[in-house]
C-alpha cells in the first residue's frame, strides 16, 4: 500500500500553490511514495553503537563581533515598495483565501 496518495499530493500541491497536472500528480506520488519508503529503511538502521554527533569535520562556526550599525530609517527601508499603507508594506493577503 502506498504512504502518500495522489490526492495528499493534490493536498499539498494547493497548499504549496503548484498548479500540477493530472499526470504530474501521478508522477509525483510514486516519487514521493519511493521517498518514503527510502526514508522508512533508513530509520530502521541500528544505530545504537554510533555515538551521537553535531558536526563530522572539526569547523567550529566562526562569526563577526556583534557590532551596532546605523540602519535605514522606515521612509528609506519603504521608498522602494510597491505599495505603502500606515508606514508599512502592502502585500496581498494569501491566507484564509477560499480554496
Amino acid at each position: 500500500m502506498p504512504e502518500i496518495s495522489r490526492d495528499e499530493v493534490a493536498h499539498l500541491a494547493m497548499l504549496s500553490r503548484l498548479d500540477l497536472t493530472e499526470g504530474e500528480l501521478d508522477e509525483f506520488a510514486g516519487q514521493l511514495d519511493a521517498i518514503l519508503g527510502h526514508v522508512k529503511t533508513v530509520s530502521g538502521a541500528d544505530t545504537a553503537d554510533v555515538p551521537p554527533l553535531s558536526e563530522l569535520t572539526g569547523v567550529t562556526n566562526v562569526g563577526r563581533a556583534d557590532v551596532i550599525a546605523p540602519g535605514l530609517t522606515a521612509a528609506e527601508a519603504l521608498s522602494g515598495a510597491p505599495s505603502v499603507e500606515d508606514e508599512r508594506f502592502v502585500a496581498p493577503q494569501i491566507l484564509g483565501e477560499e480554496q
